[in-house]
C-alpha cells in the first residue's frame, strides 16, 4: 500500500499567496483585488512587489467583482481575493451577470471555506459555496487539498482561460502532495490503489481519506483513494473505472452533502455505473463556533467518519 508523507502541517491560503506572488513576476497580465482582506488571503507580497497592479476596493465585494470584469477586457487576468462566503452568497448576482454570462476570465479566489474556518462561526463558515458555483454555466471549480497543490492550482488557472473559482481554507493541515507537481484542470489523481472500496475526497478530507485507508487496511479492506481537486469539469471516467472495480464509494467533503462533490459523483454514477454510496458531508445544515478539529469530528468530517461510511457502503454491494 503507497504511503504519503506529511512534510509539515501549512495552511492552503498561504499556498494561494506563494502562486500568486510567483505569478506577479511571471506574468505582468495578472492583477489583483482584495476586500479588506490583504493578510488573511497572503497577499502582501504581491501587493509589495506590484502595487500598481494590486486594488484594495475595502469592504465592497460586489465592487471587486464588477471591477474584475471589467479589467478582463483589456487582457488583464484579475485574481479577487476574500473570505469563501463573501466571494459567492454575498456577490452571487455580480458572479452570475459580469462574469459567468460573458464569460469572463475572472479568477475568483475563496479562502476560509468551510467549517475550518474555525471560531469566527456559523455566519462565515460557507458549507454551499461549491454547489453555487458549480452551477453557473462555463464556471470552473477547484478546491485543492494542501498548500504544495494550491499553489500549483493558482499558477494553472492563470493560463487557463475562463471564469474560475479556487477554493482554500484558514487552517494548518498537512502538506503532503509534491512541491514540483503540475496541476492539471480536471484530472482526478489516483494516490492508493485498493479493490473493496473507493473513498473520492477533496480539499482537507483528502489527508483524513488517506489517513481512513491505512486504518481501513489494518482491517483488512482495501480501499482506493482519489483526490478530486477539480468538482468542475469533474473526472468522471475515473469515478467510473474506479468504481467498476471495487463496486461502492464514499465521497468526502467539507461542504453540505446538498450540491457538493458527493452530488456530482451520485450523478455520473446514476448514468453510467450505478453504485452503492455513503457520503462524508455536512447533513444540510450550518456550523458554530469551535476550533477546525472539534468542529471536523463533530460534524463527521475526519478519518474516523471516513472509515464508517467505508464499512457501511461496503455492507451494501
Amino acid at each position: 500500500m503507497k504511503t504519503y508523507e506529511n512534510t509539515g502541517n501549512k495552511d492552503t491560503r498561504s499556498g494561494f499567496g506563494a502562486g500568486l506572488t510567483e505569478l506577479g513576476k511571471t506574468n505582468e497580465n495578472v492583477v489583483a483585488l482584495c476586500a479588506d482582506l490583504i493578510g488573511s488571503l497572503k497577499m502582501d507580497d504581491f501587493k509589495k512587489n506590484n502595487p500598481e497592479r494590486f486594488f484594495q476596493v475595502g469592504i465592497a465585494e460586489a465592487n471587486m467583482i464588477g471591477m474584475a470584469a471589467g479589467l478582463t477586457i483589456g487582457g488583464k487576468i484579475p485574481f479577487t481575493g476574500t473570505f469563501a462566503n463573501f466571494s459567492t452568497g454575498r456577490v452571487y448576482d455580480q458572479i452570475r451577470q459580469s462574469v459567468a454570462y460573458s464569460g469572463k476570465n475572472v479568477k475568483i479566489c475563496a479562502s476560509h471555506a468551510g467549517l475550518t474556518l474555525g471560531e469566527d462561526g456559523a455566519t462565515h463558515q460557507i458549507l454551499e459555496d461549491i454547489g453555487l458555483m458549480k452551477m453557473l454555466p462555463g464556471m470552473t471549480v477547484i478546491n485543492p487539498c494542501d498548500y504544495n497543490q494550491t499553489k500549483a492550482a493558482t499558477l494553472a488557472i492563470a493560463d487557463y482561460e475562463g471564469p474560475v473559482y479556487l477554493r482554500f481554507g484558514r487552517p494548518s493541515v498537512a502538506n503532503f502532495t509534491p512541491e514540483d507537481q503540475k496541476f492539471e484542470i480536471g484530472k482526478a489523481l489516483h494516490l492508493v490503489d485498493g479493490a473493496d472500496v473507493t473513498i473520492v475526497a477533496t480539499g482537507h478530507l483528502v489527508w483524513e481519506a488517506l489517513e481512513a485507508s491505512k486504518e481501513l487496511n489494518e482491517k483488512g479492506i482495501s480501499a482506493e483513494v482519489i483526490n478530486i481537486h477539480t468538482i468542475k469539469p469533474l473526472d468522471a471516467q475515473a469515478i467510473i473505472d474506479s468504481v467498476s472495480k471495487t463496486k461502492c464509494i464514499v465521497t468526502a467533503e467539507e461542504h453540505n452533502h446538498l450540491g457538493g462533490l458527493g452530488e456530482s459523483v451520485a450523478r455520473v454514477l446514476s448514468q453510467h455505473k450505478p453504485t452503492p454510496q455513503e457520503f462524508v458531508a455536512t447533513n444540510d445544515t450550518f456550523g458554530e463556533s469551535g476550533t477546525p478539529a472539534q468542529l471536523m469530528e463533530k460534524y463527521g468530517l475526519n478519518s474516523d467518519a471516513i472509515v464508517k461510511a467505508c464499512e457501511k457502503v461496503i455492507s451494501r454491494k
